[in-house]
């Protein structure tokens, strides 16, 4: 008999938004389908088999103000309001270390961060010579990261780890060098937490990625790798569109989230 991995609630919490972009700046290839969208900011969080797993950390009001984006609030604010606490938080993955997923590390004293080998190699290696892949980058960040390292309290990954039973990461690449996903079991079957692997929707039904990667084609191999891990395309959660607060539960009690383990609104598509 096949052990069953535990069931995981999984939380989306909002905490910053763009202004409306064009499709040239969203898609490499902005063709029919494409309109004008915003960026939405989020972190996720899951919670289940006795842990809690927070997954990126935002960024918070120093990278606000300086890249002129607003703060809705605070990252562990946004955790308080569905009961965790962000200073005892043992574990957060990072997807990756660009600066609206990785800039908030310091809200997490306790945390050990989970980093694919490749990405670190990735944002301290030759490719942050090219000023347009290094944009997405805050060096102070990848500076503590480094010190994270010395004071034992990051994990590297090389390709697919399960770090809980339910809960497992994947290399996918593409949008930076060690871009990964996250698989979470939950009672409506395997989800996928895509992060900047799939920016919107249309990037996985148009096969049609965010431009900034310094590989396009791990980029679209990157979006058949979310399709092969999720239980359906409606098991895929993109790590950037308006639409996720629209196809899923809210949380309610004041968290600006939804709830990702219930079953999306298939009328608000």
């Amino acid at each position: 008999m096949i052990d069953r991995p535990p069931n995981h609630e999984v939380f989306a919490l909002r905490y910053s938004s763009s202004a409306m972009r064009p499709p040239r700046i969203n898609y490499s290839f902005p063709d029919s389908h494409a309109v004008d969208e915003n960026l939405e900011f989020y972190v996720w969080a899951i919670r289940g088999g006795g842990r809690t797993v927070i997954v990126d950390t935002g960024f918070d009001e120093a990278v606000a103000g300086k890249r002129g984006w607003p703060l809705h609030r605070r990252v562990d604010e946004a955790l308080s309001s569905i009961g965790v606490d962000a200073a005892t938080t043992p574990d957060v993955v990072l997807t990756h270390l660009h600066l609206d997923h990785a800039g908030g590390t310091a809200m997490f004293p306790k945390a050990r961060f989970h980093v694919q080998d490749r990405e670190m190699a990735y944002c301290t290696g030759r490719c942050m010579c090219q000023g347009r892949l290094r944009t997405a980058f805050e060096v102070d960040h990848v500076v503590q990261m480094v010190r994270y390292v010395h004071g034992e309290r990051v994990r590297f990954h090389d390709g697919t780890a399960e770090i809980s039973p339910g809960i497992s990461l994947h290399l996918a690449g593409g949008h930076t060098g060690g871009m990964q996903v996250v698989r979470v079991h939950t009672a409506r079957g395997w989800v996928v937490l895509a992060s900047d692997a799939a920016h919107f929707y249309n990037s996985l039904t148009y096969a049609n990625p965010y431009p900034a990667a310094p590989s396009l084609a791990e980029a679209l191999e990157a979006l058949r790798l979310c399709e092969d891990l999720a239980d359906s395309a409606d098991h895929i959660v993109p790590g950037h569109d308006a639409q996720v607060m629209r196809r899923y539960p809210l949380i309610g009690g004041g968290a600006d989230g939804v709830r990702l383990d219930l079953v999306p609104n298939v009328t608000d598509r």
